[in-house]
Parts: C-alpha cells; sequence; structure tokens
C-alpha cells in the first residue's frame, strides 16, 4: 500500500515538482496539498497522513509554527522540511528539527534544478528512510523513549586488552558519527554532557555546507560543553565538540607536543558523502589516545563501520549504538553491531550517560 504524503508549500509551482517527484515512486502517492501552515494545520487536525513534506516560509502560518502547533495540540505528523541552502533558512531549519521535524532536503534554487535528478534522489531518499520502506516498519524519533538496550547477542564479547577504564591519566577522545535523525537526537546528547568532560568530541553529522555551523551554534548555545564548526588546525581540547563543515572531510593528527589537530580536506565525497565518518575513525589509527570511545547513531547506509573496523585493529575502541526503537533510521547503527562492533546498545536517552561512564570528568 502507498504512503500518503502531505505537501504544505505557498509555491504553486514547488507543489507540483515535489507531487510528481512523489507520485513517480511506487511506494507514495501525494494525497494532498495546502498552501500555507495554517491550510496545513486545519487539514492535520482532521486527517493524518504517514508522512509531511513542507516549506519553512510561508505566508499565514510559516513552517515553524505549525510545528509548535502540532506540538502543542499533540498532533503527531511526520515532518520533512525543504529548506533553501541561505544561512538563515539554516538556522530556522535546525530549530524546525527541534519542535518535530525528523530530517530535512535542501530545497533548489531554480526550476531546473528542482526537477533535476539530484533533488529528487535526495527528496526519495529521505522519505524511503524516514518511512522505513525497506524494512515495512514506521517508527518516529521519541525524546522520550525507554525503549530496552537490544539483546545481549548484538553486543561483542570484550577483546583480552588491557583495559584503560580506570588507568589514571589515560587520555580518550569521543569520535561520533550520525546521519538522518541525527541533528534532532544530537540535542538529546551534547547538551546533557558537562562541561568538565574529560575528553574531546569530533563529530560528523551529514548535513550541506552553511547547515553544520548553524546546528553548531545552536548546540553551543543550549549546551555545558563548547560546540563549534571545527576549523582547520583546532587543537583537540576536553570538553570541547568539534563538527566536521559540511562539505569538507575531518580527520584527526597527533602533533609533536602529544596534542591532536584538526585537518579538513577536500577529499570526492564517498557515496555522496562528504563529510564521511570512515575517514574520521581511519585518521585516528595514528593518534597517541589511549582509548577511543565510537558513538553511532541514527542515519541511514553504514557509514561509520569500515573506518570504526579499522581502528579496532590498531587501537582500544569502546563503540556505543543507538538502539534500533529509539533511531529515525536503524542503519548506521545497525551496521555497526551486525558488524560486531558495539560494546554497548542503548536507547538515545542513555547515550549520554554512556559517555560518561566511558570518559569520566575532570
Amino acid at each position: 500500500m502507498k504512503k500518503n504524503i502531505l505537501v504544505i508549500d505557498d509555491s504553486a509551482l514547488m507543489r507540483r515538482v515535489i507531487c510528481d517527484i512523489i507520485n513517480s515512486d511506487t511506494n507514495f502517492q501525494a494525497t494532498d496539498v495546502c498552501r500555507d501552515g495554517l491550510e496545513g494545520y486545519e487539514r492535520l487536525k482532521k486527517q493524518s497522513y504517514d508522512a509531511v513534506v513542507m516549506d519553512i516560509n510561508m505566508p499565514r502560518m510559516d513552517g515553524l509554527q505549525l510545528l509548535s502547533k502540532l506540538q502543542e495540540e499533540n498532533i503527531k505528523a511526520t515532518v520533512i522540511v525543504a529548506s533553501s541552502l541561505t544561512t538563515k533558512d539554516a538556522e530556522t531549519t535546525i530549530i524546525a528539527m527541534e519542535r518535530g521535524a525528523v530530517d530535512f532536503v535542501t530545497k533548489p534554487g531554480n526550476l531546473i534544478e528542482a526537477k533535476g535528478d539530484v533533488f529528487r534522489g535526495q527528496l526519495l531518499g529521505v522519505m524511503r528512510a524516514v518511512l522505513k520502506i525497506d524494512s515495512g516498519v514506521r517508527r518516529t524519533i521519541s525524546a522520550g523513549s525507554s525503549a530496552a538496550a537490544a539483546p545481549a547477542a548484538a553486543v561483542r564479547k570484550p577483546i583480552q586488552r588491557a583495559s584503560l577504564k580506570n588507568r589514571a591519566g589515560g587520555k580518550k577522545l569521543i569520535a561520533l558519527a550520525c546521519s538522518t535523525g541525527g541533528p534532532k537526537a544530537l540535542q538529546s546528547v551534547i547538551p546533557f554532557l558537562p562541561a568538565e568532560l574529560n575528553a574531546p568530541i569530533v563529530l560528523v553529522q551529514h548535513m550541506p555546507r552553511g547547515f553544520t555551523k548553524s546546528m553548531a551554534d545552536r548546540l553551543n548555545e543550549i549546551s555545558k560543553v563548547s560546540v563549534k564548526e571545527a576549523e582547520e588546525g583546532d587543537v583537540l581540547q576536553n570538553g570541547w565538540v568539534y563538527v566536521a563543515p559540511g562539505g569538507k572531510h575531518l580527520e584527526v593528527a597527533r602533533l609533536s607536543d602529544g596534542n591532536h589537530k584538526v585537518i579538513l580536506t577536500d577529499k570526492p565525497a564517498v557515496n555522496g558523502l562528504r563529510p564521511y565518518a570512515n575517514y574520521m575513525y581511519e585518521s585516528l589509527t595514528t593518534c597517541t589516545y589511549d582509548e577511543i570511545v565510537c558513538v553511532v547513531l541514527t542515519g541511514m547506509g553504514a557509514d561509520g563501520t569500515q573506518g570504526i573496523t579499522t581502528l579496532d585493529k590498531r587501537k582500544p575502541v569502546h563503540v556505543i549504538c543507538q538502539d534500533e526503537k529509539s533511531c529515525v533510521v536503524f542503519g548506521m547503527p545497525k551496521a555497526a553491531i551486525e558488524a560486531n562492533l558495539a560494546d554497548e546498545v542503548v536507547p538515545l536517552t542513555e547515550v549520554a550517560q554512556s559517555i560518561i561512564r566511558n570518559v569520566g570528568v575532570k
């Protein structure tokens, strides 16, 4: 049975283009359209849809106002935001995900691009992932999830090597990767870490250029740790989070004084991804950290698994994966679990505490 999709956009042309894309896939049908957030609100009060594709900037009631109304009135909707690539819209998109949107796609700047394969692939890819087309199961993220951890069989047996968890002076680094659903998931992790966290964090979130800075700035506003979009040459410090910029790969290199710095590269995208988490993890094979805590959150695909596999052969690692029930898309964590890399599989609401237990505080 086809998934019913509601399209909300004030541009008649964009509504038509988006509907044509949706209807071109046998899994979906654009059931209804609305011209602004107010029409969308009235429609969603009366009818439910499998997903909503929504513009942000609209007259009468914009996308943020609509999301707030849905939250206030407990109206359930799986919302995918279509956002342009401006700085202002990037900031608004991050707020939209705070208010309940599960993911976003970047809206093309002209009709030719809107009708092109790139936008079509992005939109349908996000829709398939969010609506669990492959598994046939639809789940939405819940910040208050009390999901149990995955069965013990999914967690690997401890590797026989010297544990550094309680060794005085052991330096640790947290390397985190996420994709679809990640910006929202990160708000259930990063703000719950203490300023005295005894490790730096390097973070790859699959997002376009501009959006990563908005995300980092917003996380910095609401967190005790310091969060920034990573810059070339940043020296890693405990209690800081370094977000890989959209359009750049982030790697970590050791310095002669024992510290480590960020290196940003323009190597080609891999499977359309830049930043690419595998590159981040692979770069850590030559670091002098005593242990790497690898965290894999919600996201489509398998980015991170190969890099952690390589890293695991060279360095002590502890791998924390988000559980299936609390994921928007159980792709990246599932791949790591199936590769027998996971030491812990926990609900999203327990990820921060798992990190703290493994690295400690100053």
